[in-house]
């Protein structure tokens, strides 16, 4: 039987990327193969995320293209999933009707047997329905093929109970339910074992991972993820301020193979705008979350979410979220316009920001924080830090030290927290990629940048 191809094109989170890894997985039994073409395709799959108007609009600008491509072949066949088709069901068939399959957010467990359906009888299949209870269907379970990687994402919790009144989350991925701890462990070990070093938990508030169903703790389950044999490093994300407890912050300070960072979104720095988000919290509170964050881990990393231009956000209120930026220090920071989003409650609230206004304070927060990210990375000149390699650097300009032309391999990796560090390791030339790639190494940091650092391998770099 030919093998067919599939394209899958993500928009949007983490977790999008895990869904789409667990799609190509899953589509592997049905005879279907990735494929970085798509004139090659026979299934085009596009995962779609619906925060953003921007996102939505590149989702169907892609379908568009898509849609050319099937006007010439038309046993191709295309389906969309992810929060846009969880959000927009059948009416996508009105706007783009050369579209197949619409499956939503808690839908990806049943996609083989959809496109099964499309090969045989070529009608059309609508499936966004949210009552799934079995664990296979919500979190199916594929076995990770062996490649290049030595980062993977895995999903511990879906849906959200927190409805801000920006997000459609809770309304597109569903309210929060967990998944049990013995399956997360088991999909890590499974990683372990193919050679993955690191993994990042993901949930859209892993700090309530477990608590309706009665299990764990997040604080528990990082821990029983620190005790996995082979397991280098562990990431997580995202956290709400409201649910960060002090258990979760003595797990950072204490587990030796979480990283010493948090991405804490903050969204703005108004109490007035924040209570019209529905967010829970003060600035007070938040700061003082931080600063006894600071106090545990004092090498830890923060990160953040802003948004600009919420309906009905002054000058005065932006003079707020400034005035936090500069009293937190953040270590990066992700920052967006807002957009009206359909259904979420703050599509109605009056008045609008003028989008120019929008962007004037979208450039300013973002100049405020490069300014900041280059002050604290110019402090890091001079100290070894401590780096888990990825590969090599984008920068390099050679993948083997070339002796007579002076060229020499770049590697690049990360932090115990975020910050990316590219250097170069003289002590072996013409180390071969294996040699380096997933290894824990010391790198002594020479100059700072405002996204990255770089430096030279310490002769005894090794610390495995």
């Amino acid at each position: 039987m030919k093998e067919k191809k599939v394209y899958i094109y993500t928009i949007g989170c983490q977790m999008n990327v895990y869904d789409s890894e667990q799609i190509e997985n899953l589509l592997q039994p049905v005879n279907y193969s990735k494929t970085d073409s798509l004139e090659h395709a026979d299934l085009i799959i596009v995962n779609t995320c619906s925060i953003r108007a921007k996102a939505e609009e590149k989702a169907f600008s892609f379908l568009g293209r898509a849609s050319q491509i099937k006007n010439k072949n038309h046993q191709l066949i295309i389906g969309i999933g992810g929060c846009v088709a969880q959000q927009e069901g059948e009416k996508i068939f009105k706007r783009v009707p050369q579209v197949d399959i619409v499956f939503g957010t808690r839908a990806i467990g049943r996609l083989p047997k959809h496109v099964t359906e499309i090969e045989k009888n070529r009608e059309r299949i609508v499936d966004i329905d949210m009552s799934v209870s079995l664990e296979d269907d919500l979190y199916p379970i594929t076995d990770y093929q062996t490649g290049t990687d030595i980062s993977k994402f895995v999903t511990i919790m879906r849906g959200c109970d927190n409805f801000c009144t920006y997000c459609v989350v809770p309304y597109v991925r569903g309210r929060e339910t967990s998944r049990v701890p013995e399956a997360i462990i088991s999909e890590i070990e499974n990683l372990v074992s193919n050679g993955i070093k690191e993994v990042t938990l993901l949930g859209q508030n892993v700090n309530s991972y477990g608590k309706k169903e009665g299990w764990c703790s997040f604080p528990d389950l990082l821990s029983k993820v620190n005790d996995i044999d082979g397991l280098k490093r562990i990431r997580f994300a995202t956290s709400h301020p409201k649910d960060l407890s002090d258990e979760l912050i003595q797990a950072i300070a204490s587990l030796d193979k979480l990283v010493k960072h948090i991405h804490l979104p903050v969204q703005s720095g108004s109490d007035r705008i924040l209570k019209k988000m529905n967010r829970h919290y003060t600035k007070e509170i938040y700061i003082d979350k931080v600063n006894r964050l600071k106090k545990a881990v004092p090498n830890v990393e923060i990160t953040t979410d802003m948004i600009v231009g919420f309906p009905g956000e002054s000058k005065d209120d932006f003079e707020e979220t400034i005035h936090l930026m500069k009293t937190v220090q953040f270590d990066g920071l992700f920052a967006f316009k807002y957009s009206d989003r359909p259904d979420a409650p703050a599509e109605s609230f009056m008045p609008k920001v003028y989008e120019a206004e929008k962007k004037d304070r979208l450039k300013i927060i973002l100049d405020l924080q490069e300014t900041i990210t280059r002050s604290k990375h110019q402090e890091e000149i001079g100290k070894i830090k401590e780096i888990l390699v990825e590969g090599y650097s984008k920068h390099s300009e050679t993948k083997s030290t070339e002796p007579s032309t002076g060229k020499k391999v770049q590697w690049t990796g990360r932090t115990s927290g975020i910050t990316i560090v590219n250097f170069i390791d003289d002590s072996k030339p013409g180390q071969e990629n294996e040699k380096l790639t997933g290894q824990m190494v010391k790198i002594k940091i020479e100059k700072a940048f405002s996204h990255s650092l770089w430096g030279k391998k310490n002769t005894n770099g090794y610390t495995i």
